[in-house]
């Protein structure tokens, strides 16, 4: 059971989301909020397995309040922050801050619930309208390391390319489709990645990418 966490100080859209989820059998939502601070006081409190904050609430805006969970000890909660507003600075801000997706609201329901399921279980979504200009705004923001880091040696020379196109903002069947290999292949080996690099999503595996000069740098 999926456990959701909603935040956003629009209550039609609350009940809209929670109705949505009530008809899905591995859903449940536990809690709803209607600014940012209450929404970190109950991540604290209720430990869901996710947390769905809207950028624009009183009090404590999506991103600091994104900020304030996943920096709380032990938070095992991940997030994704919806918007009306298609900006780089929020997804920016987003992902720093520790989002495993940002999401624009204008998405039908069921990808919403297609997206919590994706964060549930680990991995990271951006709205594919906005996933290559990140990764550009990536290429000229971050300032590469000096050198490669050590732990880049326990890759396999597969594995280091399947980096460099996940850092290119490729999706997992546009990789598949590239190497000519299934998308359960391409899944085993970005999980071995973020495994051996310690990497927590595949979004942070972009940053690390451009930060340490693998793509956009040298």
């Amino acid at each position: 059971m999926i456990r959701v966490l909603l935040a956003d100080d629009h209550a039609m859209f609350r009940s809209g989301m929670r109705a949505v989820l009530d008809t899905q059998a591995d859903f449940e939502c536990v809690g709803e909020a209607a600014d940012g601070r209450d929404a970190v006081a109950q991540a604290a409190s209720l430990r869901p397995d996710v947390a769905v904050l809207d950028v624009r609430m009183p009090k404590l805006d999506g991103l600091a309040a994104t900020e304030a969970i996943m920096s709380a000890p032990g938070n095992d909660t991940r997030v994704l922050v919806l918007t009306t507003y298609d900006s780089d600075e929020y997804v920016y801000r987003a992902l720093r801050a520790g989002a495993s997706g940002f999401l624009l609201k204008s998405l039908a329901p069921e990808e919403l619930v297609s997206a919590m399921r994706v964060a549930a279980r680990g991995d990271a979504l951006i709205d594919p309208t906005v996933t290559r200009r990140l990764v550009s705004t990536f290429a000229t923001s971050i300032e590469p390391a000096a050198a490669e880091p050590a732990e880049l040696e326990r890759l396999t020379s597969r594995e280091r390319e399947v980096l460099l196109l996940v850092a290119d903002a490729s999706s997992n069947a546009e990789i598949a489709a590239h190497l000519h290999v299934g998308e359960e292949t391409v899944k085993t080996h970005v999980s071995r990645i973020l495994a051996k690099l310690g990497l927590r999503d595949r979004v942070h595996a972009v940053v690390y990418a451009y930060r340490n000069g693998l793509v956009g740098g040298r």
